[in-house]
């Protein structure tokens, strides 16, 4: 990415400012005050004394020079992205936190900042059932408009975006350590789809490693930019609760899956809808909890492919799709097995097809895991 002087001075005091480390409402004041992130950057202590704490000032020097040189080395790449409070792409929601970051590194599509979101997390060491419902409820919800938020974590997270990605909302990763940093390494190829046809976000400068603190901390960013947090599978610790409860804090819906009584990865998402969660079996039971979803609800524009793609990247009609579906569903109540074997599909990719022609009032979800033509 080319930077002119201006762009690349004001890049500089952003980053800068985001180094001293200070609350959110003190660099808010400072910049009422001062007018300008350069301006800021570039005031005397005596100057920054009237707005700044004494414990705080006296601790305030000039940015570390070799983290300084790797933001402004990792943003002179091209793609390369700083999201700033000023920056009219800066998630307008994450202004309601009392700790809204101001600085983030991004690489990806900006548009996906501003759209009507769901965060989905889960377990890292997820069962099968699990993996296939993350990524169904979020291809789902990606073809209806929505953008799928998580953490690139492996197991849930990993799967939630996988289904993002099939969908015109597509998926953002908010991750854990420097925007120069892929962790797990597992997930390298995901990343790489993501800065591609998603985003990845991070308020963590180049070079900061997976630190353990790192990831709670960022799990108030998941939350803060979506409208809702699904959870699929979750032990009692689980760091999906930090996140569901972040959520209740900022005012967001939070959902989760039921699963078998006798699964340790069950006892999370029950606990969640004890304390109040939304029991949710279908995308449908979110879109009527979240106007503002519904409000996504939107065709594929003109340059996106019409349909999801396939696992393995093939572009499918979703119109074929549906009418071979309805036709291989017949009169009858049918189980996902025999729609695999009546249609040669995989599982994961009937269950996103079924459920988008549930979102449309074609079909209809029965006990026992069965469907049924409306």
């Amino acid at each position: 990415m080319t930077v002119n002087t201006n762009d690349a001075t004001r890049a500089q005091a952003w980053v800068a400012l985001a180094l001293w480390g200070l609350s959110a409402p003190v660099l808010a004041r400072l910049l009422r005050e001062f007018g300008t992130p350069e301006a800021v950057a570039a005031a005397s202590p005596s100057g920054l004394a009237p707005f700044v704490p004494k414990t705080t000032l006296a601790r305030l020097q000039s940015p570390d020079p070799e983290r300084l040189a790797a933001a402004q080395t990792w943003l002179a790449e091209e793609g390369h992205q700083l999201i700033t409070w000023d920056d009219p792409d800066y998630p307008p929601s994450l202004f309601e936190l009392n700790d809204a970051p101001p600085v983030f590194f991004f690489v990806g599509r900006r548009e996906i900042l501003s759209r009507p979101a769901l965060a989905i997390v889960g377990s890292r060491n997820a069962t099968p059932q699990g993996l296939d419902n993350a990524r169904a409820f979020a291809a789902a919800l990606s073809q209806a408009g929505v953008t799928i938020i998580s953490g690139m974590a492996l197991g849930i997270d990993a799967a939630a975006h996988e289904g993002g990605l099939t969908g015109v909302g597509s998926s953002l990763a908010v991750i854990g350590t420097g925007p120069d940093r892929v962790y797990p390494a597992r997930n390298h190829a995901l990343a790489h789809r993501l800065a591609e046809k998603g985003g990845i976000l991070s308020e963590f400068l180049p070079g900061t490693p997976p630190l353990p603190a790192n990831f709670p901390r960022r799990n108030r960013i998941i939350s803060g930019i979506a409208q809702g947090v699904l959870v699929i599978e979750a032990t009692l610790s689980s760091g999906s609760l930090i996140t569901a409860r972040l959520a209740g804090e900022q005012g967001r819906e939070v959902f989760a899956v039921p699963g078998s009584i006798h699964s340790p990865f069950s006892k999370g998402c029950h606990k969640l809808i004890r304390d109040g969660a939304k029991l949710v079996e279908t995308a449908q039971d979110i879109l009527d909890e979240l106007p503002a979803l519904r409000q996504a609800l939107s065709p594929p524009s003109p340059t996106t492919p019409s349909g999801a793609a396939a696992q393995d990247g093939e572009t499918v009609n979703a119109d074929d799709n549906a009418s071979g579906l309805l036709a291989a569903l017949g009169h009858d109540p049918v189980d996902l097995d025999t729609l695999v074997t009546r249609t040669g599909h995989s599982a994961d990719t009937l269950q996103a097809e079924l459920i988008m022609l549930e979102l449309q009032g074609r079909v209809a979800a029965l006990p026992g895991g069965r469907w049924q033509v409306r």
